[in-house]
């Protein structure tokens, strides 16, 4: 079994085919997903996927590419308030994008601390995006981990390596994409080989960042596979262990989601 720890199943990519994407998904072994909020305003959209489906659990969050635009909603009790729904684990995504700047960086960084203060009162785990904002990232998160220790994961990795060193110093987890099979991305399978298999996860962010042999497509849970299979390769362990460890991490910091098959789930 695997679990895609990041996807994005409320977006229109998924509208007309969801209940086949799934189904693809579990043909794979893909057993369980977290879909992930990106913004208040479209909350409920993320969290009808999650209650529709047994095995899909939610985030809720805002992107830093909106985190302007939904400044004036992000209050710390309005995040506080939807993150207590039942099929809500994770905060976020939020953190830092200075690649492209959508919202100015004063704003991203003051809703991300939000969201951190969210985690740390829900002892959710904070779901954290980076883009050429390294050394923000580790400045902000080392400061309020000073003011109390809070899960969470560094999503999509595909930094350098002083962001995963100070994520594992934090006590975070790791999550590997698709990028990892990419022609270029030498260096990040470099590192990728080196992290601790107890701290990693898998991830698509589907629709987004297909992995080879899909590169060119839209990206689906069920391609969830030729990721785990790359860096169980890097890693150098067989696929099953890969996935059952990589399993069994994602349910130590998701630790609100249950199993499928357990008893409770909100279908």
């Amino acid at each position: 079994m695997l679990v895609d720890s990041h996807c994005h199943l409320d977006f229109p990519d998924f509208a007309d085919d969801l209940d086949d994407v799934l189904e693809r998904a579990a043909d794979n072994g893909v057993k369980q997903m977290l879909t992930i909020g990106t913004k208040l305003s479209t909350f409920q959209d993320t969290l009808a996927v999650a209650r529709r489906y047994e095995h899909v659990y939610c985030s809720v969050g805002i992107h830093p590419h909106e985190a302007e635009r939904e400044a004036p909603m992000a209050s710390i009790d309005v995040l506080g308030s939807r993150a207590g729904h039942e099929k809500v684990v994770g905060i976020g995504e939020t953190g830092l994008d200075f690649h492209y700047e959508h919202s100015p960086k004063a704003i991203q960084e003051d809703i991300f601390r939000r969201h951190i203060v969210v985690s740390r009162e829900t002892g959710l785990p904070i779901i954290v995006h980076t883009r050429d904002a390294d050394d923000a990232t580790i400045r902000i998160l080392r400061d309020e981990h000073k003011k109390g220790a809070f899960p969470g994961l560094i999503h999509c990795f595909s930094t350098g390596r002083k962001v995963a060193e100070a994520a594992l110093e934090l006590g975070f987890y790791i999550s590997i994409s698709g990028i990892v099979t990419f022609k270029a991305a030498g260096e990040l399978r470099d590192i990728v080989s080196t992290l601790p298999l107890e701290r990693l996860l898998v991830e698509t962010d589907s629709p987004y960042l297909a992995p080879v042999p899909c590169r060119g497509r839209r990206n689906e849970p069920a391609f969830a596979t030729h990721t785990a299979a790359k860096v169980a390769e890097l890693q150098k362990v067989d696929f099953e262990t890969f996935a059952k460890v990589t399993t069994d991490n994602f349910y130590r910091l998701f630790a609100k989601a249950k199993r499928p098959g357990d008893n409770g789930l909100d279908s």
